[in-house]
């Protein structure tokens, strides 16, 4: 009996040492957290019912109407939404188009694995720079119209600046997608497509019978990761276009740079608090259609 407890004692104990040294080697990461993202972002929620830095007079959700009032706001939220439902769709089968074919290690595809993966490596002032090469007033773009004898386009000052930013998004971005793409149909066991050849089975069939509900963990998981990157695209906007860019690109982070810029903190955290709650409703959406598509698919 005394063996017994002590050996229990020799457990809590050991227990109790795991606990709090996984607590210290946490503390920088929780420290972090809290420092970086948790109280800022409650910094964020107090400014947002005030009516201004210096008076903090509580004003509740009057800066929220008057934000999602304002033309110029609901302007940026359309062109957000409006490049998520363009860039998205379209990064996600061209990356898989490309992924697919270099998997079936056809010859010369090689090289554009490097080419499709070099721009990850790139600075972005670099990027930009080449794409103002390609698309300012005589540049490679204007010539090749003028060869096919088409009008040429003002490509980054008029509603054409939308097209560059979807190209430069997919360009950008689609390298990061190809890898884990190409590592999710690596993952799919080959004895599944040889079943499948015995039988005859075409190509659009194995894609839908066997290669995508394989991959869908995968799929899920590049579609928020394209997602929260066109999110991130501001900083390409930006230095392509300035601060106030043709409006058929000013973003939400074009409203809340300039919001930032002009000191207007109120107005600054309200956009990052919506921002956020558009994130996460996406998100959240994602989650549950994934959960449903699960139940269909098992159920």
């Amino acid at each position: 009996m005394n063996k017994l407890m002590s050996a229990r004692n020799k457990k809590t104990k050991l227990a109790k040492k795991d606990a709090v040294t996984g607590f210290i080697f946490s503390l920088p990461s929780v420290s972090g957290m809290l420092v970086f993202f948790l109280i800022p972002f409650i910094i964020c929620i107090v400014l947002s019912l005030t009516d201004n830095i210096n008076s903090m007079n509580f004003v509740g959700i009057d800066n929220y109407v008057d934000i999602i009032s304002s033309q110029t706001f609901r302007l940026a939220a359309w062109n957000t939404l409006k490049f998520i439902l363009v860039s998205v769709p379209l990064i996600m089968v061209f990356s898989f188009l490309i992924a697919s074919l270099l998997y079936q290690k056809l010859k010369g595809f090689e090289f554009f694995r490097s080419v499709f993966v070099f721009p990850l490596v790139l600075p972005v002032s670099s990027v930009i720079l080449f794409f103002q090469m390609i698309f300012a007033e005589k540049g490679l773009a204007n010539d090749v119209l003028s060869l096919m004898g088409l009008p040429v386009k003002d490509w980054l000052n008029s509603s054409a600046s939308f097209i560059v930013l979807v190209i430069l998004y997919v360009w950008k971005n689609c390298g990061y997608n190809i890898i884990l793409f190409l590592a999710a149909l690596n993952s799919i066991p080959k004895a599944y497509y040889e079943v499948a050849d015995l039988d005859s089975t075409s190509r659009l069939k194995k894609l839908i019978n066997i290669t995508l509900p394989m991959i869908s963990p995968h799929l899920f998981f590049i579609l928020v990761i394209s997602i929260i990157n066109t999110f991130k695209s501001f900083k390409e906007a930006y230095i392509l276009c300035g601060d106030y860019p043709h409006k058929s690109i000013y973003m939400i982070q074009h409203f809340m740079n300039n919001n930032f810029q002009n000191l207007n903190y109120t107005r600054l955290s309200v956009g990052s608090i919506l921002v956020f709650i558009i994130i996460f409703i996406i998100i959240l959406l994602l989650f549950k259609f994934k959960k449903r598509l699960g139940d269909i698919e098992y159920g």
